[in-house]
């Protein structure tokens, strides 16, 4: 059985695993395309750069980073990141918490009409 990949505006993402209390995603964010600026109520990430280069965004703070480089993003932080690599950006993301559904994100800013 394959994986099913979920196109986004920004790029795509895939589910890689999923047990009790946390996820795993593939995430690509194609060029000059960006999440939107985000927190969540339930749930941590951290992410691990695979491929390309990106602009994070991560409680006030900005800076870069590319394959190899990792970075932790608490419950309730606000954070979002970019593609700015020639081929964008692409990244593991390991979810941790009580609930991991999609409808744990509230949208400050978004680029494709769907803040909050």
């Amino acid at each position: 059985m394959g994986r099913e990949i979920t196109v986004r505006p920004w790029g795509f993402y895939d589910v890689l695993h999923v047990e009790k209390g946390y996820q795993i995603k593939r995430i690509h964010v194609e060029q000059n395309c960006r999440l939107s600026l985000q927190s969540h109520k339930y749930r941590a990430e951290h992410w691990y750069v695979t491929q390309g280069i990106g602009l994070i965004e991560v409680a006030g703070a900005s800076f870069q980073i590319e394959k190899g480089d990792t970075v932790t993003i608490g419950v309730g932080e606000v954070h979002r990141i970019e593609g700015v690599g020639e081929t964008g950006v692409t990244f593991f993301e390991i979810q941790a918490g009580d609930y991991l559904g999609e409808d744990d994100i509230t949208r400050y800013e978004d680029d494709y009409g769907r803040a909050d």
